[in-house]
């Protein structure tokens, strides 16, 4: 008796395709120590390069002098600014239109900014030469005072911008003033507040934080003399990127320069822009013939790479007396530290901060940023988030409790009379978002029904009362947090990194046997693409995900792309996966249809293979289908089945959430306790539900760390307090509460397979939840609002302030 055919169903689990819980092809190398990173490559004659450091905030030099470093054995070269500016390479680029000092020349404006570089040997005897390079400093006025970057009397940072009063986004009204940007429609919504019932202002800061991703900043540079060809390999997360900034600064052309990412442990934002450590790397490969290796250590890390946030936000909200919020105002000061070094958009100097009207339905809006410049470090990425959402979001999600407190209404309630309703999508935004898809009251409300939400309030009252009564010295609060984001940076019309638009990239080439390879334009670090990107391609083709794969990082090889960052990776490449998997399905079906003797249209796809319609029985795999293609194909057809395909995408899209906190404050030590952390995500199609929840994980972490204690602080001085893990809190597993994941599933409808993103969402929704829960536990007692982060010692302080130790 011979076996029964697989059904579809039986046919599509083998597949391993989207929905299927596929366990991380990376781990099989990860896990056993065999991963590829930059600090692992050895080359022959390879030299290594350390950074003479300012201990100044602001200072001008007088004098470099390296002849005691050039004198220790094994030192070969040492560059300062006057070696890079006969080469015109002593500023490099920003992905913000400004310029910044790969070494600086006249003064420093930030402590550990790069002076000089000195290559040896070994890493060793560069760090000792490092050390010997003396350069006299005479000590300059130093701000690092958002607020006080743009006073009468505010030091002048810039002085290569001096008479400058045109930057890069528009007229500049100070000699620390970066840009200002503003959305909306002031005059309406001016007009709003004058008629609200109800408003509220707070000022509503978040603190400047780092990624700090596990492995440092690093690359590997070494130039072919007798080709003229420049190879790079390095901590990229976007390679392509790397390559065109390369070649503006080298002039070296575009294909004759080489940029591979191999793994990379962990990105977060921090490994999107060029440093000024790849370009020394270079320009001493040039010099000395030889490969170049450059590595960070971790203080170098925290205190000069790229760091989030900074963001000091005046937000009001007009509401009626019922609660229905009629009007948004927020002005803005963002630090950008000594340069503009942001990477945002070319057209969005404030990032997509307009998000910041959140997941409410606002007649009217408006926000107004002004970007200054400090004494500090350059920066201002993505850190798990998408360009400026975070801030956003952490924005109107504190304004959102600020205004239920003041009209007496539940938090949950408040914002439940105030989302975007189901039929009202795709909905424009007063600021001028379409967003795609939501069911945001479902979600809502699955949310409060799972905690059990009406029960926690009862039970906090009851605390609250023991708390009043002397019985308790711990107050509960319960955190609620309605997120969404925007991801899939993006549309050619609304997004370009340095002029290049942000499309990305797929090439998938099927081989006689039926397996594959994919290469992308996206770089993981982490996110587990190999394993995902498969998937995708598994369900388009029919074809065993173990068969497939995925390739990225090599500029040699990959298609151009954008790379990854800003949850950009599923949105935007992950759609190019699907539609260059249909590019060859359709030529699949061409030649199936020649194979059975039949019409195209007479085949319909099952699963795995086109079968004729109404007579199942006749049918080409996928597999037979990928060796047909190189010997049997219909006459006048191009052997082969392989296709590239470049998705700009119609529109960013929208996941979004809801999250829900519960956490008991110590008011005698400022100890916060996180009790249960419930989080729900929507991020449409799921491609791998155990990847997405190891994503959550992920960002939850991250968001903890930030609202329960990361800083990047400076003293009044400008020197970095936080520049060791001694002093910047990460979570480890004593820490990290415990986390609830959940999620509903509204698909957005305009990309192929309906995917949104989620890799960034827990770090944009965790962040307010959490804050808005120590908040909470306060506001009975009369306190409006907290800042972050909430560690220890703040929380402490804040029970302080309101009177309660004695």
């Amino acid at each position: 008796m011979t076996n029964p055919a697989p059904t579809s169903a039986e046919r599509a689990e083998k597949l391993q395709g989207m929905g299927c819980k596929r366990k991380r092809v990376e781990d099989i190398r990860f896990i056993q120590g065999k991963g590829s990173y930059v600090d692992d490559l050895k080359l022959p004659g390879m030299l290594y390069g350390d950074f003479t450091r300012s201990p100044h905030a602001h200072a001008r030099i007088k004098t470099i002098d390296a002849s005691k470093a050039k004198a220790v054995p094994g030192v070969l070269a040492v560059l300062t600014a006057a070696d890079l500016k006969p080469l015109n390479l002593h500023y490099m680029p920003t992905l913000a239109g400004d310029v910044q000092a790969v070494l600086a020349e006249d003064k420093v404006l930030y402590q550990n900014q790069e002076v000089a570089f000195v290559v040896a040997d070994d890493r060793y005897t560069a760090a000792d030469g490092a050390d010997l390079v003396e350069v006299a400093y005479e000590g300059l006025p130093c701000n690092v005072d958002s607020f006080k970057a743009m006073a009468p009397d505010a030091p002048v940072l810039r002085e290569d911008l001096a008479g400058k009063t045109e930057g890069a986004h528009g007229a500049r009204k100070h000699h620390n003033h970066v840009f200002t940007w503003q959305m909306g429609d002031k005059d309406a919504t001016d007009a709003a507040f004058r008629k609200a019932d109800v408003t509220i202002k707070e000022l509503i800061s978040y603190q400047r934080v780092h990624p700090c991703p596990l492995e440092t900043c690093q690359c590997v540079a070494s130039f072919d003399k007798i080709k003229g060809e420049l190879t790079v390999w390095g901590t990229f997360q976007a390679p392509h990127v790397i390559r065109t900034v390369a070649s503006l600064i080298s002039k070296i052309p575009e294909h004759k320069i080489h940029v591979i990412s191999p793994d990379i442990g962990g990105g977060f934002g921090n490994k999107v822009g060029a440093y000024s450590g790849y370009i020394c790397a270079i320009v001493a490969s040039i010099v000395t013939g030889r490969p170049v290796k450059w590595v960070e250590d971790r203080i170098e890390n925290l205190s000069t790479t790229a760091f989030a946030r900074d963001y000091h936000m005046t937000a009001e909200i007009a509401a009626t007396k019922d609660g229905k919020v009629t009007a948004l105002r927020v002005y803005t000061i963002a630090d950008h530290g000594a340069f503009d070094a942001c990477a945002d958009p070319t057209k969005w100097p404030a990032g997509f901060f307009n998000i910041v009207t959140g997941s409410y339905d606002f007649p009217v809006a408006h926000v107004h940023v002004d970007g200054v410049y400090t004494n500090k470090a350059p920066g201002g990425v993505a850190y798990r988030c998408s360009f400026r959402v975070t801030e956003a979001a952490y924005c109107i999600e504190r304004a959102m409790d600020i205004m239920a407190r003041k009209l007496g209404m539940d938090p949950a309630e408040l914002r439940m009379k105030n989302l975007i309703r189901r039929e009202q999508f795709p909905y424009t935004s007063a600021l001028g978002w379409e967003y795609d898809s939501g069911d945001y009251h479902t979600a809502l409300r699955k949310a409060m029904d799972t905690v059990g939400y009406q029960k926690l309030r009862a039970e906090q009252k009851a605390k609250q009362e023991a708390f009043r009564r002397g019985e308790t010295r711990e107050l509960m609060g319960i955190g609620v947090a309605f997120f969404t984001e925007i991801v899939g940076a993006g549309p050619s019309r609304n997004c370009d990194i340095l002029g290049i638009a942000m499309f990305d990239s797929a090439e998938i080439r099927i081989h006689p046997t039926g397996t594959a390879i994919a290469r992308l334009g996206t770089k993981s670090q982490g996110q587990g693409h190999e394993t995902t990107y498969a998937q995708i391609v598994a369900t388009e083709l029919g074809l065993p995900a173990d068969n497939i794969t995925i390739e990225e990082g090599n500029t040699d090889t990959a298609p151009y792309g954008l790379g990854t960052y800003g949850s950009r990776s599923t949105p935007v490449s992950g759609a190019a996966t699907a539609m260059a998997a249909r590019k060859i399905k359709a030529k699949a079906q061409m030649i199936a249809a020649h194979l059975l003797e039949v019409h195209d249209d007479d085949l319909e796809w099952d699963v795995d293979r086109f079968r004729v319609k109404g007579n199942p029985e006749r049918f080409k795999t996928m597999t037979e289908l990928a060796w047909a293609a190189y010997n049997s194909v219909p006459p006048g057809m191009e052997p082969g089945l392989e296709a590239v395909n470049y998705y700009d995408p119609p529109n960013m899209t929208f996941p979004f959430g809801a999250y829900i906190c519960v956490v008991d404050v110590d008011v005698d030590t400022g100890e916060t306790k996180v009790r249960r952390f419930y989080a729900l995500d929507d991020c449409g199609t799921r491609i791998n539900p155990m990847i997405i929840e190891g994503q959550i994980h992920g960002g939850l972490t991250e968001a903890f760390g930030i609202a329960m204690g990361q800083e990047i602080h400076y003293d009044e001085d400008g020197n970095v307090t936080t520049a060791s893990l001694m002093d910047y809190f990460l979570p480890t597993a004593v820490e990290t509460p415990h986390w609830e994941t959940d999620w509903t599933t509204t698909p957005s409808p305009h990309h192929p397979i309906g995917a949104k993103g989620v890799g960034e969402s827990p770090n944009v929704g965790g962040v307010p939840c959490f804050a808005n829960a120590v908040n909470d536990a306060f506001a009975f007692l009369g306190s409006t609002h907290i800042p972050m982060p909430h560690d220890h010692w703040r929380t402490w302080m804040a029970a302080d302030k309101l009177g309660l130790h004695g």
